[in-house]
């Protein structure tokens, strides 16, 4: 990163915990947003713009909690706690079905089982980790050498 040959300040890192809080709340705000103004998408494309944004949260958390897993890691973490959740809508028992009915009960856990939900789980955590991956491996490339100061012109 040009910034970080600049000034060298961990925050600028991709991973950096601040950015992730930031970037999770802001697909959090993008995907109520699209359940409560579902015009902001293709209405072709129904409920599951908000079914994708979930799934890049749930790879944002992993992120979060395991800062130095490569990307790979994290998109399986993601993709095995998507359909972890989405398989446990299958399971009905009254204390999980109260907990569903709660408005975070609903957004985090679901209710109703879908083939389809889980493509676009697929589709959000690609998201995320294709921008993950193209932003560590642009702080993964060398900085380009500063000059030593015995190098430099008077």
């Amino acid at each position: 990163m040009v910034l970080s040959w600049i000034m060298p300040l961990p925050i600028l890192a991709p991973r950096h915990r601040l950015w992730l809080i930031a970037g999770g709340l802001a697909v959090i705000a993008l995907g109520l947003a699209s359940r409560r103004f579902p015009w902001l998408f293709p209405e072709f494309l129904g409920k599951y713009p908000g079914d994708a944004l979930w799934a890049w949260v749930v790879f944002l958390a992993w992120a979060f909690c395991l800062p130095a897993a490569t990307t790979a890691r994290l998109a399986l973490l993601a993709v095995l706690t998507a359909c972890g959740v989405e398989f446990s809508q299958l399971l009905h028992s009254p204390w999980l079905d109260a907990v569903r009915r709660t408005t975070v009960g609903h957004l985090v856990l679901g209710t109703t089982f879908s083939w389809c939900d889980l493509i676009a789980y697929a589709i959000g955590i690609a998201l995320g980790a294709g921008l993950d991956h193209r932003l560590t491996r642009s702080s993964r490339e060398p900085s380009p050498p500063r000059p030593s100061p015995e190098a430099m012109p008077p």
